[in-house]
């Protein structure tokens, strides 16, 4: 592909995103904002942009089977690339007429390749324009037929029918191809929900109370980033899964907390709010960029009980002492396959090979947070993920093998009782919020266990 960028064309940069996700290992997250400023995409072409390139990502194998028929020989990757993202705009966006979808795709064609390859686009698209897309029902396995159908690997709706039942794996999967909720947590020190309601409204956007976190907002119109209620500390963006460990936590003024793998630091924030002022929260990360992450909220939100330290949680004991802290977040490293919504590139990256050297830093990290809880107090495991083996699988293994942590129930707002108050499994479908899991511990004694 010839290094002929089209200035402020959203469609060529959208082609830019998508070819460094397959083709470098970028992140789509990460890219989105730059390349949004490198090709000066107006304002009103954001929501476009950031619309056609996930969408795209989200349906990648669909497209693939899709386009199947009409592909004879081999092609480069990005012209691949660029072919998924004028089919996904004739597919599942009705508001763009085809001619527009084809012209812009030539036009693009002759600028990054040639006359030739601009004539296969067209001969391509016309076609499927012609005759239309495949069915589905062509596909006679079931998990092969939900993975094209969802655009998920196959070996992950296997998994997860085996773990939940298909029924539910087609709907996780399906929930995961839709855009995200926007949410944001009330920084409850400065303003109640609704008095910020009044301040994002008061600056043209819409927001409304959530119906499962009593301090989240749905923001339904504008970008609440960009504001003012933003800048001056108010709010902070998380999704409404992400609130649920301050809760677990049980967190009272005047408590000493750890915050053991804490950035970009959204739960310390909160944790450092449910503390109202009174004691202290240590955010703790291995990487010192992430860390300065954390201090710049802090310090925007107006927290001054929070500390911040670099250092690895698996060799925590010797530095802060042991039974040193009331209340241990271990929010571990996990696959992530619960934010597949809004990180779509997640589902082709990750292999069944990841999930057990996940586990095993997961217990690692739970191990040194027992040494480190004072007797009594209460150790919250969290992820972002659906996968059993990585939720209950290592809680149970980590149960087994410390008798001096009892299970406790997790204390969540009420929206979430038909979850139960044991391990608390959260799939995307359930709420539209992010998959994740939850599970509660207290320490009996002061007995440190011997792995």
């Amino acid at each position: 592909m010839k290094n002929k960028k089209i200035h402020g064309n959203v469609r060529d940069a959208a082609l830019s995103i998508l070819y460094a996700v397959e083709n470098k290992q970028a992140y789509s997250n990460l890219l989105l904002n730059s390349t949004m400023d490198s090709y000066g995409i107006s304002a009103k072409n954001k929501g476009l942009l950031t619309e056609i390139t996930y969408g795209t990502l989200q349906h990648q194998m669909t497209l693939d089977y899709y386009l199947e028929p009409y592909i004879k020989g081999k092609l480069d990757p990005w012209v691949r690339t660029l072919l998924r993202l004028s089919l996904y705009q004739i597919v599942y966006l009705d508001r763009i007429p085809f001619h527009a979808v084809i012209n812009e795709a030539v036009e693009i064609a002759k600028r990054r390749g040639h006359g030739g390859i601009a004539s296969v686009f067209n001969g391509i698209l016309r076609s499927i324009q012609r005759s239309g897309v495949r069915s589905f029902n062509e596909i006679a396995d079931p998990i092969e037929k939900i993975s094209i159908e969802t655009s998920h690997p196959a070996w992950m709706i296997k998994r997860w029918s085996e773990q939940f039942g298909m029924q539910k794996a087609r709907e996780m999967a399906l929930e995961n191809n839709r855009a995200p909720l926007q949410t944001v947590r009330v920084n409850t020190v400065q303003a109640t929900p609704g008095e910020v309601i009044e301040m994002l409204e008061s600056e043209g956007l819409t927001a409304e109370s959530s119906k499962i976190i009593p301090e989240c907002l749905v923001v339904t119109g504008g970008q609440p980033v960009r504001t003012q209620t933003f800048e001056k500390g108010f709010i902070t963006i998380q999704d409404e899964s992400s609130m649920l460990p301050a809760y677990a936590l049980q967190v009272q003024p005047g408590m000493k907390v750890l915050d053991m793998c804490a950035a970009p630091g959204g739960k310390t924030t909160h944790i450092a709010e449910k503390l109202e002022g009174q004691g202290n929260v240590l955010a703790m990360d291995l990487h010192a960029h992430k860390v300065k992450l954390i201090e710049e909220t802090a310090k925007r939100l107006g927290h001054q009980t929070i500390e911040t330290t670099v250092g690895d949680g698996r060799e925590s004991s010797e530095r802060f002492g042991e039974e040193t802290f009331d209340r241990i977040l271990v929010d571990a490293p996990c696959s992530g396959l619960g934010v597949i919504k809004r990180k779509p590139d997640i589902k082709y990256t990750k292999t069944p090979d990841d999930f057990g050297r996940l586990q095993t830093i997961q217990l690692a990290l739970l191990d040194e947070a027992v040494k480190l809880l004072k007797p009594g107090g209460i150790l919250v495991y969290s992820t972002c993920t659906v996968d059993t083996e990585e939720n209950r699988g290592t809680a149970e293994k980590f149960m087994n093998t410390h008798p001096q942590m009892e299970q406790i129930p997790a204390e969540l707002p009420a929206a979430f009782k038909s979850k139960g108050k044991g391990f608390v499994q959260v799939f995307p479908q359930d709420f539209g919020s992010d998959g994740f899991f939850i599970a509660s511990f207290r320490k009996t004694d002061g007995s440190i266990a011997e792995s």
